[in-house]
């Protein structure tokens, strides 16, 4: 192959743009919501804003609707200008936490309103109107009216009259937080189904981390009106670039610590190594470690190979404070003179419990992999 054909072969393959954002500001008053947010959507893509309450997640979502015009900055979509167009004239459709279904209105009737709007055909509605309740799996009750369908079926006919007018861009403001934990469960499935399906590029605004996680292609964490970080599911999860990302997502252990060397930590009189961290010798820092990576062992266990002048590198010796039985996994919090007055949490799976026989008051050995100990500047948002 060319280098020409390698060339055309890469672009080919590199996925589209469809929603720029770049620079944009919004400021209520002397608040500033927003700050320089920068972002790029590929076409087809699913993505998450995700953050705590008053972020600005969904002041984002309504920039890019047209609903609240940012203060300064540009919005693209699919190559075109659209910063101070009205929503009307943004090729898109919403979806809000409340539905917003009209009560007087058949479910038919309530998806074809857009489609009549738009002057399509009789014939025409009524063939993509029951597309659409096929889709959702509704078709049988499209002569009932909202107050007659459970939470769940409402919202699949929020996100069927969203789609009705086939739009470029799904935007979901908190779509399932209205639902119990079940039908949440189910519906995040279900949406995700739909928009491969469709391949429509959706953005969807959450504070639910498990939806998040599980439905997004990537995940913008924002907090304070800027964006910490932007990547996959995984690489959130995994490799968080910020302290407020890896507090945020998940559970985490969060130690006072300081840098020992360019790889290596030191508290409660321990040196271990860890995943290299840029901190100058003796700088302050947060020392962070998933429980779920805490790695138990029996009591005195010693890894085979070299080790340092307290027994092992990274192998610290415990004992079990307090056990929580939380279906799926144990929550031990573990303490110890070698911890030096740190509480560590540990999840231990099922099985690991029964094999190691821990119960509370027990000693045990636990071993903090090199690459899952990370280091944090102390302040948060900093990395």
């Amino acid at each position: 192959m060319s280098v020409t054909e390698a060339t055309k072969t890469a672009e080919t393959a590199a996925p589209a743009i469809y929603l720029r954002i770049s620079n944009l500001w919004k400021s209520f008053g002397d608040f500033q919501a927003l700050k320089d947010i920068s972002l790029e959507i590929f076409d087809g893509e699913f993505v998450c804003f995700l953050g705590p309450s008053g972020c600005g997640k969904t002041t984002l979502l309504r920039a890019i609707a047209g609903l609240d015009l940012q203060t300064s900055g540009i919005v693209e979509q699919g190559g075109r200008d659209i910063s101070t167009l009205p929503p009307a004239q943004r090729d898109f459709g919403i979806v809000f936490q409340s539905y917003a279904l009209f009560p007087n209105l058949t479910i038919r009737k309530n998806i074809a309103f857009g489609l009549e709007n738009a002057g399509r055909s009789k014939t025409e509605i009524a063939a993509r109107v029951a597309e659409l309740l096929d889709l959702v799996g509704l078709a049988a009750h499209s002569e009932k009216y909202p107050a007659q369908l459970s939470g769940g079926e409402q919202q699949r006919i929020a996100l069927a009259r969203a789609i009705a007018t086939s739009p470029g861009l799904l935007l979901l403001d908190e779509p399932l937080s209205a639902l119990d934990a079940k039908v949440r469960v189910y519906l995040r499935h279900e949406v995700k189904e739909l928009q491969r399906k469709l391949g429509i590029t959706t953005v969807m605004v959450t504070h639910d981390q498990e939806e998040a996680l599980s439905m997004a292609d990537r995940i913008v964490v924002m907090n304070q009106g800027v964006i910490e970080q932007i990547g996959t599911p995984t690489e959130i999860y995994r490799e968080p670039k910020t302290l407020f990302v890896a507090d945020f997502i998940g559970e985490t252990n969060k130690i006072e610590a300081r840098a020992a060397g360019p790889d290596s930590l030191s508290f409660g009189g321990m040196t271990l190594d860890s995943v290299a961290h840029g901190f100058a010798e003796g700088a302050e820092v947060v020392a962070v470690i998933r429980p779920e990576d805490v790695i138990p062992h029996r009591a005195g266990y010693r890894p085979e190979g070299p080790s340092d002048e307290n027994g092992a590198s990274n192998v610290i010796d415990v004992i079990v404070d307090e056990m929580e039985f939380l279906g799926s996994f144990w929550r031990t919090r573990l303490g110890g003179p070698r911890l030096g007055g740190i509480e560590l949490v540990a999840d231990l799976s099922i099985n690991a419990a029964r094999h190691l026989a821990l119960t509370e008051g027990d000693a045990m050995t636990i071993e903090l992999p090199a690459a899952r100990l990370m280091a944090f500047a102390q302040t948060v948002g900093e990395s």
